[in-house]
């Protein structure tokens, strides 16, 4: 009887461990997810300038049709990568697709940005200074919005990945969560060179 007992209370506090790390790990789930919401805000706000940017600047630069392209192609694919990663925040390969999506925009964008400073009519543009402004502005937003995610992505990993949690947590529908990277490639990872 004693032995019975045993076993019934060994069962007891397995299933009070499985239920207390279970109401443990949802809240860390739902601070990634929200977390992942507050970058989704940012890059559509970002999205919806780049247009504005775009033909802003699309009368001085008739010339430079192929950055525009470039802009506005990087733009559509960053798009696309973001909805898919609202769809399934924290999932490896959609975070990876738009790490990548958004390096590329970046780039473009960068490319932009240089050809504008190359016409002081731009520069001296008050619609185009506007919009370089909420630019900023936003790509700050952004990167703190990623970091916050960053670090509860992390919070629930830790969480989910602790023993004995790691027994059961992919079990219960407790998934790996994926980092959102800035830079993709090693290349783009080492310091420029710069040569007077």
């Amino acid at each position: 009887m004693i032995g019975l007992w045993v076993v019934v209370g060994i069962v007891v506090l397995i299933a009070l461990y499985v239920w207390l790390s279970y109401n443990r790990l949802v809240p860390l789930r739902n601070l990634y997810l929200n977390g992942y919401a507050d970058i989704d805000v940012q890059l559509k706000r970002r999205y919806d300038l780049i247009p504005n940017l775009v033909d802003a600047v699309k009368g001085y630069m008739a010339h430079e049709r192929g950055t525009l392209e470039a802009v506005t192609a990087a733009r559509g694919a960053a798009v696309s990568a973001a909805g898919r990663a609202a769809a399934a925040p924290g999932d490896p390969q959609a975070m990876q697709s738009l790490s990548r999506a958004e390096s590329e925009l970046g780039g473009a964008l960068g490319r932009l940005l240089a050809v504008v400073e190359s016409y002081p009519e731009l520069k001296a543009n008050q619609n185009v200074m506007s919009l370089q402004g909420e630019l900023t502005g936003t790509e700050n937003e952004i990167a703190t919005a990623r970091q916050a995610y960053n670090l509860e992505v992390m919070q629930y990993n830790n969480g989910r990945e602790s023993f004995p949690a790691v027994l059961f947590s992919g079990r219960l529908g407790f998934q790996q969560a994926a980092l959102l990277e800035s830079i993709e490639s090693p290349a783009e990872r080492k310091p420029p060179k710069v040569q007077f």
